[in-house]
């Protein structure tokens, strides 16, 4: 690996994966959407792991196997359901990363994960939100942080991807119930 990264071990029964030619490990780049998979899944398993119950440890190897197998073979089954919150987190994390730029979309962020937009919406249904309405609530969090920094509303509706000053007013007085200089006064 390279200085100032990160990695991750991941060691499953060849078996249990279907194998892959060679007996070297398989690496690969973070960002490729399989793996992406992989580590939302392992990241949400490693946070939660002592509240599940014995089925649910059950689901989350299994969940496990089948991301190692996307990633060993490079490829996503989006049709098994024990995926959906990887997926929804995996998407959550890319759409965070992407908050200020110009053309994030569910269907942006789909194509980035090589699933179709009703697979990604499906796997947001348990969460209770649709992928665009996280998109608008996190673009409103961070408008309101540059808000308290004393950020001019105009360059705060430009930054977060609103179409303009009175759009992003109505989005912010109807999340916060108040207008963001309003808001800003009150900091």
């Amino acid at each position: 690996m390279s200085p100032q990264t990160a990695g991750a071990t991941i060691a499953l029964p060849a078996g249990a994966i279907g194998g892959h030619a060679g007996d070297k490990p398989v690496s690969g780049p973070a960002v490729a959407p399989e793996v992406r998979l992989l580590l939302a899944h392992a990241s949400l398993l490693h946070d939660t792991i002592d509240e599940l119950a014995g089925h649910g440890v059950e689901a989350a190897r299994n969940a496990l196997i089948e991301l190692t197998r996307g990633v060993v073979h490079h490829y996503v089954d989006d049709t098994e359901p024990t995926l959906a919150p990887a997926l929804a987190t995996a998407a959550r994390e890319l759409a965070d990363q992407w908050l200020t730029h110009p053309e994030l979309t569910p269907g942006l962020l789909a194509r980035q994960l090589h699933v179709s937009i009703r697979t990604l919406n499906r796997a947001f249904a348990g969460t209770g939100e649709s992928v665009a309405a996280y998109i608008r609530r996190r673009r409103l969090e961070e408008a309101r942080r540059a808000l308290a920094a004393g950020r001019p509303v105009s360059e705060v509706a430009a930054r977060w991807q609103f179409a303009d000053s009175s759009h992003f007013i109505r989005s912010f007085r109807r999340r916060y119930n108040q207008t963001p200089a309003q808001y800003a006064r009150d900091r």
